[in-house]
C-alpha cells in the first residue's frame, strides 16, 4: 500500500484522491495547505487520521509518506518537487509539472539519483480511450494531420475581468492557457509523432497578469503537420481530428478520451464508446503505483524523454509568443 500525502486543497486533488483511492493500492496519509484550517476543513471527508500540515519541509520529512501528488500552481511544482525527492519520496506533479525545461531536468537527475519515482500528471495517456485511440489509428494508413483542440473558458475569468487577482492568470505562478491545458493536445502529438522538425505558435497576451488566454501552435513533421488550438477564454465544441490516408478518427475530447468516431475512406461510420471510472485519474494513479512497484524512476508510458520533448515545445513556444516566467531568469 502507498500512503501518500497531498499538496494543494482544489477540485483537482479531490479527483485525484478519488482515483487514488479506486486503485486499492493508494492510502490518503497526510494533507498540506498554508491554511491548516483548510486543511483542515478538506479532510473531512477523508477520515480523522491525516497528518495534517502547514510546514511542507515537515511533511516531507513525515516517515509514513512515501509519495506525494503536488497540485499547488505551476511555479511551485519543481521546488516543492525537489523537497520531496531530496527526502527519497515519489512524485507525481499535476501538469505541467515545472515550468521550465531546465527545472524538469533538475528534476528526473534528482529522481534518478535518489532511485525514486518522478511522473507527470498527465491523465490522457493511460486513459482506456487513448490506449484505443493508438489501436484505431493502424485503421488510418499514412498520417498526414492532427488537430488538437482543448478550449474551455475558465471559471475564474470572470473575476479576473472584474479586477481580482486570481492565480489562474498570474505569470508569476507560471499559468496560462499553454501550460494549463494547450498540454493536454500537446502531449499526445509528441507521444505519437516524436519531435517536430520546427514550430509556429502565437498566442494571446492578457493585458493584466501577463499570461496567454488562449493560443495556436503548429509542428511540422514530413509528411504530416499538427496543429493545436487552446484556450481558456472561449471555449469550443470541436472535436480533436487524427486525419489518413485511408480515414479520420475523431476524439470527443483530446483530454480525456470517452467516444472514438472512425469515418473510414468509402466505407461506414464506426463509434467506439469507451468505458471509464467515473474517477478517471485511477488510470495515471495505477501507472504511478506500477512504476513505483516496479523499481524504475520513469514510467514507459510518461517517459523521461517524453517528459523533456513536451517541456522542449512549451519552452519554444512561449519564446515566440514572449511569455517569460519569473523561473526563467531563476
Amino acid at each position: 500500500m502507498i500512503r501518500y500525502a497531498v499538496i494543494g486543497t482544489s477540485p483537482i486533488t479531490k479527483a485525484f484522491i478519488a482515483g487514488a483511492e479506486a486503485t486499492g493500492k493508494m492510502h490518503l496519509q497526510a494533507i498540506y495547505s498554508r491554511d491548516l484550517q483548510k486543511a483542515k476543513d478538506f479532510s473531512l471527508p477523508y477520515g480523522q487520521d491525516l497528518h495534517l500540515y502547514d510546514d511542507l519541509e515537515a511533511m516531507a520529512k513525515d516517515p509514513t509518506i512515501d509519495a506525494v501528488y503536488i497540485a499547488s500552481p505551476n511555479a511551485y511544482h519543481a521546488p516543492q518537487g525537489k523537497l520531496f525527492l531530496t527526502q527519497g519520496k515519489h512524485v507525481l506533479a499535476e501538469k505541467a509539472c515545472a515550468s521550465n525545461k531546465k527545472e524538469l531536468e533538475e528534476l528526473l537527475a534528482l529522481a534518478k539519483e535518489k532511485n525514486v519515482v518522478f511522473m507527470e500528471a498527465m491523465k490522457t495517456l493511460s486513459m482506456p480511450g487513448y490506449v484505443k485511440m493508438k489501436e484505431l489509428l493502424g485503421r488510418l494508413g499514412p498520417i498526414r494531420k492532427y488537430i488538437g483542440n482543448y478550449c474551455q473558458y475558465s471559471s475564474r475569468y470572470d473575476r479576473h475581468k472584474a479586477g481580482e487577482r486570481v492565480n489562474t492568470f498570474q505569470r508569476d505562478f507560471s499559468n496560462g492557457s499553454l501550460l494549463d491545458i494547450g498540454i493536454y493536445p500537446l502531449y499526445p502529438a509528441l507521444d505519437l509523432f516524436g519531435p517536430p522538425q520546427f514550430i509556429k505558435a502565437q498566442g494571446t497576451l492578457l493585458k493584466e497578469g501577463g499570461v496567454d488566454g488562449s493560443g495556436s501552435l503548429l509542428l511540422h513533421y514530413e509528411g504530416l503537420d499538427v496543429i493545436i488550438t487552446h484556450s481558456k477564454i472561449s471555449d469550443s465544441h470541436m472535436p480533436s481530428e487524427i486525419q489518413g490516408e485511408l480515414g479520420t478518427l475523431l476524439i470527443d475530447r483530446i483530454g480525456s478520451p470517452k467516444v472514438l468516431t472512425l469515418y473510414p475512406r468509402g466505407g461506414e461510420r464506426e463509434e467506439y464508446p469507451v468505458e471509464t471510472c467515473d474517477a478517471d485519474m485511477v488510470y495515471e494513479a495505477l501507472e504511478f503505483v506500477a512504476t513505483i512497484e516496479s523499481a524504475r524512476s520513469f514510467s514507459p508510458l510518461y517517459s523521461d524523454t517524453l517528459m523533456l520533448r513536451v517541456h522542449s515545445v512549451l519552452d519554444e513556444a512561449r519564446r515566440q509568443m514572449g511569455l517569460i516566467y519569473p523561473a526563467d531568469t531563476r
